[in-house]
């Protein structure tokens, strides 16, 4: 259990600090009615993150990736490569996309129409983000990879998926809360770090999927050894 617990926790990261969902969120929160919106929107959040790993770990628990010494099999392995190398070519997408200089960057045109963004959009567009959005869902793949291949039962199944939403939701679910809370005092920083983010999404991505797609090709490798 723990070692899978250990397994998720990068990857939980990785989907965490996705810069464009937590921009989207910052966008709904300093927009007119961001109680309704932000909430809708970090619920789709995590609902996209469970139904992904879950679809997954269905998948992955019927292809019988574990074995009954709980060491990772050759399939898995041949998953997790696969996983890494896909990884390291969005790094390099990313990073290739950084601005340069004093280049501004730039956002999805979609981000224009947050500030009128119903509810049920706000939902929506959150579960999309988490769920559809080719980054996260490699990192979602990964993590029911990785469960379903852990030999553990049902109860452990869902402890590990909930550990792994929860962390990997924990950057959405957070600031929706505390704006809830201290709505005032939370409009600078929250206007400093949709900026920053901003400016550094690719660079942040780049070197979030490098780190992770390099741990994934070495349990890979590993598992096929």
């Amino acid at each position: 259990m723990t070692t899978v617990i250990g397994d998720l926790l990068p990857l939980a990261l990785g989907v965490a600090v996705s810069p464009v969902p937590i921009i989207a969120l910052v966008l709904m929160l300093l927009a007119p009615r961001a109680g309704a919106a932000s909430a809708c929107f970090g619920l789709g959040w995590v609902l996209g993150i469970l139904v992904a790993t879950l679809v997954v770990l269905a998948i992955a628990t019927s292809a019988d990736l574990g074995n009954a010494s709980g060491e990772p099999s050759s399939t898995q392995g041949w998953i997790q490569l696969s996983l890494g190398v896909l990884l390291l070519l969005v790094a390099m997408r990313q990073w290739r996309s950084r601005p340069t200089g004093d280049e501004p960057a730039s956002l999805p045109s979609w981000m224009a129409a947050i500030d009128h963004m119903s509810p049920v959009k706000a939902a929506g567009l959150g579960f999309a983000l988490a769920a559809v959005n080719p980054k996260n869902l490699l990192l979602c793949i990964a993590a029911g990879v990785s469960i379903a291949g852990g030999s553990l039962d049902n109860g452990q199944q869902v402890t590990a998926v909930l550990t792994f939403t929860l962390i990997a939701a924990s950057t959405v679910l957070v600031p929706v809360v505390g704006y809830a809370v201290m709505r005032d005092q939370l409009r600078g920083p929250l206007d400093d770090l949709k900026g920053w983010l901003q400016q550094n999404n690719a660079t942040v991505m780049a070197v979030l999927m490098l780190v992770i797609g390099v741990t994934l090709i070495g349990k890979g490798i590993s598992a096929l050894g």
